[in-house]
């Protein structure tokens, strides 16, 4: 019997834990028997959206790729975690809509202090700086679900205290098991 897939959407400031605590997790399901993918913003914008720039509409293409693999892979059984800023609801929203099986939207809320105290590439410097424009959080928004399924606050919990609850929300749904 195939096992029910669904998508963990990670969503929040760069620096806010969406990665972390994604690469944290997947060990966790593959060890509770479930076939996991996780689809990295970065890794997705060099392989997939490579040459996109940060315009709101090419971060729209962006997250609507991301969108559209998630998808295949949990209509297919495996649970698809992405780690993504995805800093617009609208196009969150169009995502869940469009997805065929369960979404899971988790806000990785981080005070944007933390997130840029957590800055290992200078990115926020380089964005408060000028150097990069658009940069969600400082000269782009960063639109907060409104409504999520989980909010974790990378800012005060650890990464274990926030992956409880990401856990215990699957369980609750019989998604993943206690």
């Amino acid at each position: 019997m195939k096992s029910q897939g669904f998508i963990l959407w990670f969503t929040g400031l760069s620096g806010s834990g969406k990665s972390t605590l994604a690469q944290h997790i997947a060990p966790i399901l593959r060890g509770k028997g479930l076939q996991v993918e996780v689809l990295d913003g970065d890794e997705v914008r060099e392989y997939l959206s490579k040459g996109l720039g940060f315009s709101q509409e090419d971060r729209d293409t962006n997250i609507r790729r991301i969108g559209f693999v998630a998808n295949l892979l949990a209509r297919n059984g495996v649970c698809a975690i992405t780690a993504a800023i995805s800093p617009y609801r609208a196009i969150r929203d169009e995502i869940r809509a469009r997805s065929e099986a369960p979404f899971i939207e988790i806000h990785v809320e981080a005070p944007l202090a933390v997130a840029e105290s957590r800055d290992p590439k200078g990115l926020y410097k380089k964005a408060r700086a000028g150097v990069i424009p658009q940069f969600t959080g400082i000269s782009d928004p960063y639109e907060a679900p409104t409504n999520p399924e989980i909010t974790v606050h990378t800012g005060s919990e650890s990464i274990e205290e926030s992956a409880h609850k990401i856990l215990a929300y699957l369980a609750k749904r019989e998604l993943a098991g206690a």
